[in-house]
């Protein structure tokens, strides 16, 4: 990552964890919003330990998650009730990318900007797509965030696999 100094890292699934997502209130259906929640808990809490909005660097960081399939899950439950049934509020809700963002921005107190995309490619497990990393690279440029927290996060295809996610906190080099 030219230009870019890394502050921290972590992955999910997590080699010391039980490879149980932690539960997260308001999020249902699926497990990707947890998946993005769990490694942007672990990276924040290695670099910052255990403070939470008021930590003291805790401004001006941004939040950026890449996935190139998304919440496949939410989108499926949404597809079936869609079809007939009724359809439950919180799928709406976490229907956007950007809500496990907010929740995550809120428990941290992070005031950076807030950006989800979809890159060109789907990044290897432990790896952040080239796309986010560039993005990254230019919201500091741009002074728009001191760090920005890169998440890259997938769920298992129907082929098969595990979920998996990588979490970076990156600063001007």
């Amino acid at each position: 990552m030219s230009g870019l100094r890394t502050l921290a890292t972590a992955s999910w699934p997590h080699p010391q964890g039980s490879g149980e997502l932690p539960p997260l209130p308001g999020f249902t259906a699926s497990t990707f919003n947890p998946l993005v929640a769990a490694v942007a808990e672990l990276c924040l809490t290695r670099h910052r330990g255990t403070d939470r909005a008021d930590g003291p660097d805790a401004d001006r960081t941004g939040l950026l998650l890449a996935s190139a399939g998304g919440d496949r899950a939410t989108a499926l439950a949404i597809d079936t009730a869609a079809s007939g049934q009724r359809m439950p509020p919180l799928l709406f809700f976490q229907s956007n990318p950007n809500a496990v963002l907010g929740h995550i921005a809120s428990r941290w107190g992070l005031t950076g900007p807030v950006v989800a995309i979809s890159p060109r490619e789907t990044a290897a497990p432990g790896r952040i797509p080239a796309d986010a990393v560039e993005l990254a690279a230019l919201l500091l440029a741009d002074g728009d965030a001191d760090q920005v927290l890169v998440i890259a996060a997938e769920q298992a295809g129907p082929g098969g696999g595990a979920d998996h996610a990588t979490a970076v906190l990156v600063t001007s080099a």
